[in-house]
């Protein structure tokens, strides 16, 4: 009961303090692994339960009952930007489990024109470069069963780690915290991520930087700031599975995502904005499963002064036999109208098939 107080109070700290930085930073993060998940819209605060639980609920990782690896990749704005993901989670005892991952969020080969003209004004496309650019999230995941029982909680420490070619580079540190209760077959979670917000201090290479000051008379001055700060968001969760006539599953989910800040979200206020996002999923003797979710609702501002309401569906498939599951999502990135779709692959393993 301590460590849920404890847990309650750290809470309201951070909805106290989150008005005060950023509203986005280290976004990457955000976006999301497996494509099981991402296919309901990201709507598993709640029922998450595998290896990927260390992104989505820390909690979640102590319903796993063996070792386990996941792999996602994605290719998002027209295969300009690449996105991976790997996984692995593994219980220590019948009460607790741990878990580490790793994101990478990169765009490859970008021309460095910097150099393009040399001192005497001249264009000599030799002096053009590549480089990339990559944002990487390592996280490590400890998760436990409280004493009450149908509580679990879990906690992530992270480490963010982004790179700008030979322009700058930063180092992030930060914190999530994650519960999640069963009770008569309806499961509940809570995910903080950012609770004690997380802090990135970037190295900017002032040789490199001089070499675009005075790229635009007036502009590019002063050197950006060194520090970034990334703000805590919350997600409530709310999931249910009912079993029709022994074969077939559909399970029902939701969330509540929370922004302490003004946004764009459907509500929206000084305070706290809200985003809420529903996910479907049918099941077939635990082997074949169809998913569908809705999320993202923004609100958005035409051209003509008027506002309509932006949303994001997903659908997505999913193959599971003898502990290797393939699961796929074809998700929305931006306006329901826009149709920049991607793509999402990802695949997971219960390890426990190679062990003899």
């Amino acid at each position: 009961m301590k460590k849920i107080q404890f847990f309650l109070l750290l809470l309201v700290c951070t909805v106290n303090y989150g008005q005060a930085v950023r509203k986005y930073s280290n976004e990457f993060m955000n976006i999301g692994v497996d494509a099981a998940a991402l296919g309901m819209a990201n709507a598993v605060t709640a029922s998450t339960a595998d290896v990927n639980s260390g992104y989505w609920n820390p909690a979640g990782l102590t319903k796993l009952e063996d070792h386990q690896l996941a792999l996602m990749h994605a290719n998002y704005f027209a295969n300009i930007a690449q996105y991976d993901y790997i996984g692995y989670a593994s219980p220590i005892d019948d009460r607790s489990a741990w878990g580490i991952s790793l994101i990478r969020f990169g765009v490859d080969d970008i021309l460095n024109t910097t150099e393009l003209i040399d001192s005497q004004g001249n264009i000599d496309y030799n002096r053009i470069s590549l480089f990339s650019t990559a944002d990487y999230g390592f996280t490590f995941s400890y998760a436990r069963k409280l004493a009450v029982p149908g509580f679990q909680y879990g906690v992530n420490a992270k480490i963010i780690r982004r790179i700008i070619g030979k322009f700058a580079d930063s180092w992030g540190f930060g914190f999530d915290v994650g519960l999640q209760f069963e009770k008569n077959d309806w499961q509940f979670g809570l995910m903080v991520r950012d609770i004690t917000t997380t802090y990135n201090v970037w190295n900017i290479n002032e040789k490199e930087y001089q070499k675009i000051a005075d790229a635009v008379p007036g502009q590019n001055q002063e050197l950006p700031e060194s520090t970034e700060i990334t703000a805590p968001k919350a997600q409530l969760g709310l999931s249910k599975k009912f079993i029709v006539r022994y074969d077939y599953s559909i399970m029902a989910a939701a969330n509540v995502n929370m922004r302490f800040t003004k946004t764009n979200d459907l509500i929206s206020s000084d305070f706290v904005s809200v985003d809420p996002a529903l996910g479907l999923e049918f099941g077939y003797t635990d082997l074949v499963f169809v998913r569908a979710g809705v999320g993202n609702f923004q609100n958005i501002e035409q051209l003509d002064n008027t506002e309509k309401v932006g949303f994001q569906p997903n659908i997505g498939l999913g193959f599971k036999y003898k502990g290797i599951q393939v699961d796929y999502a074809l998700t929305d990135l931006g306006n329901q109208s826009a149709a920049l779709y991607s793509n999402i692959f990802s695949l997971k393993v219960d390890l426990s098939l190679f062990r003899n």
